[in-house]
């Protein structure tokens, strides 16, 4: 009789099963085999907040073979991820077939690799079930909140919305950030660059110049404000020009730096959008196929890195001394440590049991792997690979320089520059260490300035939040955990909260605003940070053994409940998703009102449902759909007029008899801008498969002119391209080599 090993994935399966002996059978579970029912809350409330599991209906065959397979093995040990979820799936599986936690046999590793394996066999152990409880109070807590906040949400606003613990929490960054771009004003300043050569060099020798800055007048320092218009700029450019030069100053700094720490769940997912624009999900998938396996030729099923849900920094014997060796090999004795680089963790929370992601084995260097990966798969384990390694190599060593330049009538500029002297770890894992050469000049010498460069800024409003920023946040505020940012960021965007502007950056949408809104001022303990933040500590301390998780439940529970019994009762649908309009009803007479719907606001009479008059609200759609109904366009298929009908992504044509005719056309929302390519189409605003908005010809495919930014109509100045609209109005050329902008108007 063999000994059945139990995995929750089949590619995760096959890989251990390649390390394991004929005394071993290796099957999945596929996931999860039981969970709280869809169709009812699934909690005792009364007994102690009893979950009552069952098994889903898709799992049935699965658990019918493990219950056979377990009948006939000597053994069984559960192999599921070393998290809570793991340890969960491990519990539920051991329920189903019989095994009391405290029998069970539960092998845990964090790398996918003969030697992991085998070693967890040497020592298994019973379920833990403090994590099993932690993992259990954030189900029940997360269904008691969903279950009834998302009933409630569709009767007050609108069907088929959802709340959640976190996911509200995480709307609510992006509202709030959305806020504080709209009432951003933004403030105007000016700097003065100027072009300087050493009067010694002559007038040939172009490597002699360098940039330098205007940083003080009368021996005070500038500060960024105090060039605030062109007037005053005008009146300082004069005097510098006829000036003479000297450099009053010549300081060089040498400077160390180190390597950034190994990945965490966190930064891995941080990296991966700034670097390579995976968003969180795509990342931990990825990362996930290469913790359980990837085919490698002959080797067969390789886990090519360690665990990805993880808050440590840690990093294991084994892998330092590998990494020392091969940095030897490959880079030299010049970049290996004489002592191992350790890192120390900054998060008061993270389970430095754990270890940070690293490659399995040093030895599958990125480009020996590479014909076996597909291309993101391929990035992300270079991504993975770099940065592990350079963790172990030497510091970077810089040469810093600045040059202070004064002139006689006292205006003082100053050029900063670096060298790379030494590049270290830079030479595997390259960060922003650019190195900007400065020229050889002594004090006292002078020097000629050959031009001057007044330019126009205005500070940035804050920037909408990427998948790495928003991770960055919730971290910062303690929400969440290593395995929830990523289904965080996808459920958000999944069910219509936010959506992604033209630089994948996310924005909320109208019903966000409005759900956010209402759970702030009703229901503040949902989406107050701290609470929720607290919340997770609580969470922490249940997998400790330190806290029963039933009264912590209970103690949100009950007056959460309360509360939004009495909400339920008083708040208005109509106050809270209607506002009135001087508008009229030209099929009644009514006022209209705007409405709000699951995708976003609209027009409608408020004599529904007597009337059931709509029409679409905002400048651009309103103009597109009067287009549309003043073409008369007949549909294409049976002739029948076609009419404006709005969907998730705004108003289209769709055939009047519908359902018997499905035949739609989208409304072409025009920037009245001819295509400077073909100069026969316009350019129309359309959107990409992944729902970005951009600007394109409306000859497509023939002409494939495109835009990410809006058009102004007007060409730019020095290069020719359209100008485009930039972040707040800042009208640019749309080439992206052309340095042109200039102020809204």
């Amino acid at each position: 009789m063999s000994q059945l090993v139990i995995v929750e994935s089949p590619t995760k399966a096959k890989t251990i099963s390649k390390f394991l002996g004929r005394g071993f059978t290796v099957k999945s579970s596929f996931g999860h085999v039981r969970d709280l029912p869809k169709s009812k809350l699934g909690v005792d409330i009364e007994h102690g907040f009893t979950p009552q599991y069952v098994v889903s209906r898709d799992k049935s065959a699965v658990v019918k073979e493990l219950k056979t397979a377990a009948g006939k093995a000597k053994a069984v040990l559960f192999a599921t991820d070393e998290d809570r979820e793991g340890e969960a799936i491990s519990y539920h599986l051991a329920h189903l077939l019989g095994i009391e936690p405290a029998a069970a046999q539960r092998i845990v590793f964090h790398e996918i690799t003969k030697s992991a394996i085998e070693e967890a066999l040497k020592s298994p152990r019973a379920l833990d079930l403090r994590l099993v409880d932690a993992q259990q109070a954030r189900r029940v807590l997360d269904r008691l909140v969903g279950y009834n906040l998302s009933p409630f949400l569709w009767r007050k606003v609108a069907r088929g919305l959802s709340a959640g613990r976190v996911q509200s929490v995480a709307v609510r960054l992006v509202v709030e950030r959305e806020r504080e771009i709209q009432n951003f004003k933004p403030e105007e300043y000016w700097t003065i660059e100027g072009k300087f050569v050493s009067e010694d060099q002559g007038s040939k020798i172009k490597d002699q110049e360098f940039i330098a800055k205007l940083y003080s007048i009368a021996g005070k320092r500038l500060e960024k404000f105090d060039l605030k218009t062109k007037a005053q700029v005008e009146e300082i450019v004069p005097a510098l020009r006829g000036a003479a030069y000297t450099i009053a100053d010549v300081t060089e700094k040498k400077v160390s730096r180190l390597p950034p720490a190994p990945f965490t769940t966190s930064s891995l997912q941080q990296e991966a959008n700034n670097q390579l624009g995976f968003s969180a999900k795509q990342t931990m998938r990825l990362a996930q196929q290469l913790y359980e396996g990837v085919e490698l030729g002959t080797e067969g099923s390789v886990g090519l890195i360690t665990y990805m849900r993880t808050d440590a920094v840690n990093l294991s014997e084994k892998f330092l001394t590998e990494a020392h060796n091969l940095i030897g090999s490959q880079f030299g004795s010049s970049y290996q440590l004489t002592a191992p680089r350790r890192f120390k963790n900054k998060n008061k929370t993270a389970q430095e049991a754990h270890e940070a992601i690293r490659p399995a084995e040093v030895q599958h260097i990125p480009e020996a792997v590479q014909p076996y990966l597909d291309r993101p798969q391929f990035r992300l384990y270079d991504l993975i690979w770099r940065r592990a390694v350079a963790t172990q190599m030497a510091a970077a060593e810089l040469n810093a320089t600045t040059i202070d330049i004064v002139s006689h009538n006292d205006y003082g500029f100053r050029a900063t520059g670096q060298t790379i002297m030494f590049d270290g770890f830079l030479k595997l894992y390259p960060d922003r260490a650019k190195e900007n050469i400065l020229p050889r000049v002594t004090s006292g010498q002078p020097v000629n300035c050959r031009e001057l460069k007044p330019e126009q800024h205005f500070t940035e409003p804050p920037a909408r939040y990427s998948d790495a920023t928003l991770v960055k946040a919730l971290e910062e505020y303690g929400i969440g955990r290593p395995s929830t940012y990523a289904p965080t960021l996808a459920t958000i965007e999944e069910r219509g909260y936010v959506e992604r502007d033209d630089k994948k950056k996310l924005k909320p949408k109208d019903i966000a605003l409005v759900v956010n809104d209402l759970l702030t001022e009703h229901f503040p303990q949902v989406v107050d940070y701290q609470f929720t933040a607290q919340m997770e500590e609580n969470l922490d301390a249940i997998a400790a053994g330190t806290k029963d998780w039933q009264p912590i439940i209970a103690t949100f529970y009950h007056p959460f409940k309360e509360n939004l019994d009495q909400k339920d009762a008083t708040l208005n649908k109509k106050a809270l998703t209607e506002e009135p309009t001087e508008e009229v009803c030209e099929k009644c007479g009514q006022p209209m009102v705007i409405k709000l719907g699951r995708f976003g606001k609209f027009l409608a009479c408020r004599g529904y449902p007597g009337c059931k008059n709509t029409k679409p609200f905002g400048q651009e759609e309103k103009e597109a759909a009067a287009r549309a109904e003043e073409s008369n366009e007949k549909c294409a298929k049976c002739g029948a007029p076609m009419q404006v009908k709005r969907g998730r992504f705004g108003s289209f044509l769709g055939c009047s008899r519908y359902p018997e005719c499905r035949n739609i056309k989208r409304i072409e929302i025009k920037t009245d801008v001819k295509c400077p390519q073909c100069r026969e189409g316009d350019i129309v605003q359309r959107r990409s498969k992944r729902g970005r908005i951009f600007y394109g010809c409306n000859r497509y495919p023939e002409c494939d002119f495109a835009l990410w930014d809006k058009p102004t109509g007007e060409t730019c100045p020095d290069s020719g391209d359209l100008l485009v609209y930039g972040a707040r109005g800042i009208i640019k050329c749309s080439k992206k080599e052309c340095s042109y902008k200039k102020s809204p108007t």
